[in-house]
């Protein structure tokens, strides 16, 4: 299949999702947006209240925010695929439910398969979960890691700088190297690495490729046998 039908056929599928609790509070399912074949994926947490009024990621102050990060980048928000963990705001920004997170992960598995970028950055404490569940962002941010081809960057959520100003330098700094890393990942694409084609099952066995790290604890599972996701940094 090639990508604008099977986008259009996923985003149908996600704005008429009923697979959790948040159809009945959403007003808007948050499918992403941005090119097909962008090679920058970025993935945020939560859609805010914005988002889910409009339908689209990103469209709040932390957007503006990433719009900024993405010029100190030398990208453009017309460049990147931008989409998050959850499709559906949780009701006041509340935490998400593992659940929740459980009935999105096939959607985002699909949207890492369909664009197949070359960079994925996560950004908040529950997307960097998703490939890296035994860090934390203050240890592993801006440090970025290449598996089959594909190199993922764990970032600080935009919105963190909004509530805690200390951190917009660092967030911005982080960002400058993106450029670099780009060309970086151009670069193994171009040597012959194979293209990534990462699902459900394929990511699962990532997982703990990515979060490995000398001495440190396997992460506590869910009742699915995923790796628990704990905690939350902010909605957009």
């Amino acid at each position: 299949m090639s990508r604008e039908p099977w986008a259009e056929a996923l985003y149908a599928r996600i704005r008429g999702c009923t697979s959790c609790a948040l159809a009945q509070t959403r007003a808007l399912a948050v499918p992403g947006e941005g090119p097909l074949d962008a090679e920058v994926m970025l993935i945020g947490e939560a859609p805010g209240a914005n988002e889910d009024k409009q339908g689209r990621p990103f469209v709040g102050q932390a957007g503006q925010f990433l719009d900024e990060l993405l010029a100190a980048a030398g990208l453009a928000r017309a460049e990147v695929y931008v989409c998050n963990v959850l499709k559906c705001r949780p009701p006041a920004n509340r935490d998400p439910l593992p659940g929740e997170i459980d009935a999105c992960r096939d959607y985002l598995d699909e949207q890492i398969d369909m664009v197949d970028p070359l960079v994925i950055v996560t950004l908040g404490r529950f997307s960097m979960a998703k490939f890296f569940p035994a860090q934390t962002i203050s240890r592993v941010h801006g440090r970025a890691r290449e598996i089959a081809g594909c190199f993922y960057v764990p970032m600080y959520h935009p919105a963190a700088a909004l509530h805690q100003q200390s951190l917009r330098a660092i967030i911005l700094e982080d960002f400058r190297e993106l450029g670099a890393l780009l060309e970086r990942a151009r670069r193994t694409r171009g040597a012959g690495t194979p293209a990534r084609v990462v699902g459900p099952t394929e990511a699962a066995r990532l997982v703990p490729a990515l979060s490995a790290v000398k001495g440190a604890s396997p992460p506590p599972a869910n009742s699915a046998g995923q790796p628990a996701i704990q905690g939350r940094l902010f909605n957009e």
